[in-house]
Protein backbone atom coordinates (compact mmCIF):
# COMPACT_ATOMS: atom_id res chain seq x y z
CA UNK A 1 0.00 0.00 0.00
CA UNK A 2 1.47 3.13 -0.93
CA UNK A 3 2.40 5.84 2.01
CA UNK A 4 2.20 9.44 1.62
CA UNK A 5 4.76 12.08 3.19
CA UNK A 6 3.31 15.60 3.30
CA UNK A 7 4.50 19.45 4.17
CA UNK A 8 1.94 21.69 5.42
CA UNK A 9 3.26 25.18 6.14
CA UNK A 10 0.96 27.45 8.60
CA UNK A 11 0.58 31.41 7.85
CA UNK A 12 -0.40 32.08 11.34
CA UNK A 13 2.74 30.55 12.95
CA UNK A 14 5.28 30.77 10.19
CA UNK A 15 5.87 27.12 10.45
CA UNK A 16 5.99 23.73 8.66
CA UNK A 17 4.81 20.50 9.56
CA UNK A 18 6.07 17.25 7.79
CA UNK A 19 4.23 14.15 8.51
CA UNK A 20 3.70 10.53 6.66
CA UNK A 21 0.12 8.91 6.01
CA UNK A 22 -1.19 5.94 3.73
CA UNK A 23 -4.51 8.32 3.67
CA UNK A 24 -3.56 12.20 2.82
CA UNK A 25 -6.95 13.54 2.66
CA UNK A 26 -8.53 11.81 5.96
CA UNK A 27 -5.13 12.81 7.87
CA UNK A 28 -5.65 16.28 6.14
CA UNK A 29 -8.93 16.35 7.75
CA UNK A 30 -7.81 15.48 11.12
CA UNK A 31 -4.93 18.25 10.43
CA UNK A 32 -8.15 21.42 10.01
CA UNK A 33 -10.19 19.86 12.11
CA UNK A 34 -8.56 18.54 15.61
CA UNK A 35 -8.89 20.50 19.03
CA UNK A 36 -5.25 17.98 19.79
CA UNK A 37 -2.90 19.95 22.11
CA UNK A 38 0.18 18.43 19.85
CA UNK A 39 1.40 21.13 16.96
CA UNK A 40 -0.80 21.13 14.34
CA UNK A 41 -3.49 21.59 17.06
CA UNK A 42 -2.12 25.79 17.54
CA UNK A 43 -3.54 26.55 13.75
CA UNK A 44 -6.13 26.26 11.54
CA UNK A 45 -4.54 27.38 8.66
CA UNK A 46 -2.54 24.00 7.71
CA UNK A 47 -2.22 24.15 3.79
CA UNK A 48 -0.47 21.63 1.83
CA UNK A 49 3.30 22.86 1.03
CA UNK A 50 4.36 19.65 -0.77
CA UNK A 51 3.68 15.75 -0.96
CA UNK A 52 5.06 13.20 -2.42
CA UNK A 53 4.32 9.42 -3.16
CA UNK A 54 6.31 6.34 -1.40
CA UNK A 55 6.81 2.87 -1.95
CA UNK A 56 6.39 1.74 1.42
CA UNK A 57 5.78 3.29 5.41
CA UNK A 58 9.10 2.41 6.15
CA UNK A 59 10.20 4.41 3.22
CA UNK A 60 7.76 7.09 3.94
CA UNK A 61 8.75 7.38 7.24
CA UNK A 62 12.15 7.50 6.47
CA UNK A 63 12.30 10.43 4.49
CA UNK A 64 10.04 11.80 7.34
CA UNK A 65 12.46 11.32 10.15
CA UNK A 66 15.39 13.11 7.29
CA UNK A 67 13.12 16.09 6.34
CA UNK A 68 12.64 16.51 10.33
CA UNK A 69 16.47 16.40 10.91
CA UNK A 70 17.35 18.77 8.80
CA UNK A 71 15.60 21.22 10.78
CA UNK A 72 15.39 23.86 8.37
CA UNK A 73 12.63 25.88 6.11
CA UNK A 74 14.75 27.24 3.77
CA UNK A 75 15.73 22.95 3.25
CA UNK A 76 11.56 22.56 3.21
CA UNK A 77 11.44 25.22 0.48
CA UNK A 78 14.01 24.60 -1.43
CA UNK A 79 12.58 21.09 -1.70
CA UNK A 80 9.45 22.03 -3.41
CA UNK A 81 12.12 23.58 -6.65
CA UNK A 82 14.70 20.58 -5.81
CA UNK A 83 13.00 17.30 -5.43
CA UNK A 84 16.05 15.54 -5.98
CA UNK A 85 17.23 16.07 -2.71
CA UNK A 86 15.52 14.10 -0.90
CA UNK A 87 14.65 11.56 -3.62
CA UNK A 88 18.47 10.60 -4.50
CA UNK A 89 19.61 10.40 -0.81
CA UNK A 90 16.71 8.19 0.16
CA UNK A 91 16.98 5.81 -3.42
CA UNK A 92 20.47 5.67 -2.78
CA UNK A 93 19.75 4.25 0.72
CA UNK A 94 17.16 1.79 -0.75
CA UNK A 95 19.57 1.05 -2.89
CA UNK A 96 21.79 -0.28 -0.57
CA UNK A 97 18.84 -2.21 1.36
Amino acid sequence: MPHWVYILHSEKLGRFYTGETSDFDIRMVFHDTSDSKKFTGKARDWRLFLKFECDSKAQAMSIERHIKRMKSSVYITNLKEYLEMITKPIQSKWALL
